[in-house]
């Protein structure tokens, strides 16, 4: 059996990166681990703690697209360490959440997104799956700590 999430609605909405899951991280509070990815593209600068404070993980991922805002350079070779180290932390802060993800044993976990194709599967299921991937990584080691 493949376990898919997408919506806030879902069995596994918690899987979602706007789940409404904060932590702590870099000695600062995260909403949603999407505020934390988003933010993570302008390191260093003023834009990570406007993107840190919006209301919604919604305005966080708006935000972070914007191409108006300094990209950081090594953004396309950190991204997944960065989406993994988030994803680890937002299941080790919660112990629901963290059961949820670890009771999946060792199904296959699809964000079922119909436009992403690196962190989803894309329309035709022919996407990257990568935070699926993250996911399962995350399970793995949650699974042996």
């Amino acid at each position: 059996m493949t376990i898919y999430f997408y919506h806030s609605r879902d069995s596994y909405a918690c899987f979602s990166n706007f789940s409404p899951h904060g932590f702590m991280l870099d000695d600062l509070y995260w909403p949603t681990s999407e505020h934390y990815f988003q933010a993570q593209k302008f390191i260093g600068t003023s834009h990570l703690e406007q993107i840190r404070l919006v209301k919604t993980p919604k305005d966080a991922a708006k935000m972070g697209r914007q191409r108006t805002r300094p990209l950081r350079s090594d953004w396309e070779q950190v991204k997944d360490d960065i989406m993994r180290k988030a994803v680890l932390c937002k299941f080790s802060t919660h112990a629901d959440i963290r059961e949820m993800l670890i009771s999946t044993g060792d199904e296959e976990i699809v964000e079922n997104s119909p436009i992403d194709y690196y962190w989803g599967c894309g329309g035709d299921g022919s996407g990257k799956n990568m935070l699926g991937i993250i996911l399962m990584e995350v399970r793995e080691i949650l699974r042996v700590q």
